[in-house]
């Protein structure tokens, strides 16, 4: 069943897991508080849904996914434990490091979750229990300047660490009267340029940090979940029914690429020398840089894989899924 709801949107990757408990009050209209209870230990987390997983600093990993579960990982993701303070069991849909210290995760109901100490412990930045507007992305240039991006075109920015986090005001989507598509995956070019990866086939980019922002077309109308950018500078995003789109022209064009599969793609990543990305039905597929053709590998377990990880120096890359961490072929 998770394939049906997967394809028809990230969202409901959210929405699938079990309801949390309702707030039992008013939250602040300044700093909303979320009247649920905190994360807690599980006897196996790494058979929990996990949604992303980052590196903290060269030696660290860290993944998140449902009931706000935290994992660490110090040797390379051979093994795992839950981190000592998670304030929220929200389920957490990404997460992100800016350096081996600093790092936030974000999620359901609009949470985001800071770090200051490699992920052993969080702290609850930012929650909004008015309207379940969740984050699907987050991403940080220094431990100053992030940006996290949701439903309904929800974009927040931060300049100090994420103590504030404001609103930004999109552009009217292209044939709409507002801004209202799902914003699903934040990543920055090698130049430092922004991207956000979207529904309707559409690419988000700002050059001015994050001051302005246009819509750039694939040229597709599905929804676009993943983006990475290459080591030659080239930029990659991809989607639902496996379709991916290269630009080597700091996304002004895109060009279709051969996936091989029509499974939908949920994460894509770069390692310095080809693209990993994997998708649902189980399949994991690798291309070089300036590649026009990916070569997939199917899973015999199909499993419903939603992230990629590739630890530093290992190069055997650690995948998430609905039924927690796995490891490559």
């Amino acid at each position: 069943m998770l394939k049906e709801i997967l394809t028809s949107s990230v969202l409901s990757i959210l929405c699938a897991t079990q309801c949390f408990g309702q707030a039992s009050g008013g939250a602040s209209a300044v700093q909303p508080v979320l009247a649920m209870t905190a994360a807690h230990s599980w006897t196996s987390p790494t058979r929990a849904m996990l949604l992303d997983a980052a590196h903290a600093g060269p030696a660290r990993l860290v993944a998140v996914g449902a009931h706000g579960i935290v994992l660490l990982s110090d040797d390379n993701g051979n093994s795992w434990r839950q981190a000592r303070q998670v304030p929220s069991s929200a389920t957490l849909s990404a997460v992100y490091f800016a350096d081996a210290q600093h790092g936030w995760a974000v999620g359901q109901w609009g949470i985001i979750l800071a770090s200051a100490d490699g992920g052993e412990t969080w702290s609850l930045q930012r929650s909004d229990l008015s309207v379940d507007q969740p984050l699907f992305s987050v991403y940080f240039k220094d431990a100053q300047h992030g940006w996290a991006s949701g439903l309904w075109s929800l974009l927040l920015a931060t300049d100090d660490g994420g103590k504030t986090w404001k609103p930004q005001t999109l552009p009217v989507s292209p044939g709409g009267k507002k801004a209202d598509r799902n914003l699903f995956k934040i990543f920055a070019g090698r130049d430092g340029t922004l991207y956000i990866a979207a529904e309707q086939g559409l690419v988000l980019r700002s050059r001015d940090s994050g001051a302005t922002w246009e819509y750039r077309s694939t040229g597709n109308k599905g929804s676009l979940w993943a983006g990475t950018a290459a080591a030659d500078g080239s930029l990659f995003v991809g989607g639902l029914m496996g379709h991916l789109y290269r630009s080597a022209d700091g996304g002004d064009t895109w060009t279709a690429v051969d996936s091989g599969s029509t499974g939908s793609i949920t994460d894509l990543v770069a390692d310095g020398k080809q693209i990993v990305g994997v998708g649902l039905d189980g399949f994991v597929l690798t291309g070089a840089d300036n590649g026009e053709k990916f070569s997939p590998h199917q899973r015999t377990d199909r499993a419903a894989l939603t992230g990629v990880l590739i630890p530093e120096g290992s190069g055997t890359p650690v995948l998430l899924s609905k039924d927690g961490l796995m490891r490559a072929n």
